[in-house]
């Protein structure tokens, strides 16, 4: 049997920050459970609802401006969507493949502790697929 094949797993909004409580609670009254917090090492306001597989993002301020960022996002396309997250059982080989196709990674990051591991790489969009590729344990 070969790896398994990629999952959608949720869905990321970047938000201007002075929008970003009203998107939340716009979309809590139609069911949506968030965690509210901030992402300080990314300088990211964060609204996760990590069941329902929606997540909104702002820069909070300072956050960095480079390509792939969040603040760089919205000041080029304003409130909308910036990624969509897949989970992947190798994120090295997913990247390898996407660079094959001519895509390369614009942000990358691995978090682990208490039990729990992340890798996330977010790719440039292709044909207008914003891809973030996911490998974690939880």
């Amino acid at each position: 049997m070969g790896q398994p094949l990629p999952l959608l797993h949720h869905v990321v909004f970047a938000i201007a920050r002075e929008r970003l409580d009203g998107a939340a609670e716009f979309l809590t009254a139609l069911g949506f459970q968030f965690q509210s917090f901030d992402h300080e090492e990314l300088r990211l306001a964060i609204r996760l609802d990590w069941d329902r597989g929606f997540e909104l993002i702002s820069p909070l301020e300072n956050a960095p401006t480079e390509k792939g960022t969040a603040a760089d996002f919205l000041a080029r396309n304003g409130d909308g969507l910036f990624s969509v997250v897949v989970r992947t059982a190798d994120c090295d080989a997913a990247e390898h493949i996407a660079r094959g196709h001519g895509v390369n990674a614009d942000f990358r990051q691995h978090v682990e502790g208490d039990g729990f591991e992340v890798t996330e790489v977010k790719l440039e969009p292709m044909y207008g697929i914003p891809l973030t590729l996911l490998k974690t344990n939880l």
